[in-house]
């Protein structure tokens, strides 16, 4: 079973710290957690200040609760597979949940359940991991095809998501 301990690092050196480029929809960040979601977990009071400090408790709750959790990826066999699926949820939500229901041939409906990881489980292959990669990648271009601005953060959108190799 994966463990959200061994992507925490990985995760962790692509997010980097404080960043607040006007170019980003999501807007202040810090550790990858936008003020959005930094209010989500702590209260619509939090300010960009307060998202500055975040400590690393409070991104371990988020992390692990908002994305691993989410994901259920306790209970994916596989670590690199949870690593992929768990980053891509981490950067865009849902529809990384989408994307591999699609992919698996189930209902996509953007909610983790028993049918999704069954069928990850069952078809957790280096052939899959590597599908899914591409279909990440593909996503991301689509994001820049719809939003120009956004093709300042392809080239390292690309590093991260090409960093992940299958392992068994």
């Amino acid at each position: 079973m994966a463990k959200a301990e061994l992507l925490m690092p990985l995760l962790l050196k692509w997010e980097g710290g404080y960043v607040n480029d006007p170019d980003d929809l999501g807007g202040a960040t810090n550790k990858g957690v936008t003020l959005c979601t930094f209010r989500q977990f702590y209260g619509n009071d939090k300010t960009v200040d307060d998202l500055k400090r975040i400590t690393d408790e409070q991104w371990l709750h988020i992390f692990k609760t908002g994305y691993w959790d989410m994901c259920k990826a306790d209970l994916i066999h596989n670590q690199s597979m949870a690593n992929l699926i768990v980053d891509f949820c981490y950067n865009s939500g849902n529809h990384a949940i989408k994307i591999l229901q699609k992919l698996l041939g189930v209902s996509a409906d953007g909610v983790v359940g028993s049918i999704t990881i069954t069928a990850l489980n069952e078809n957790c292959s280096r052939n899959f991991f590597y599908q899914y990669q591409s279909a990440r990648l593909n996503f991301l271009e689509d994001i820049c095809k719809s939003r120009p601005a956004n093709r300042k953060f392809m080239n390292g959108w690309r590093n991260r998501v090409l960093s992940y190799k299958f392992e068994n």
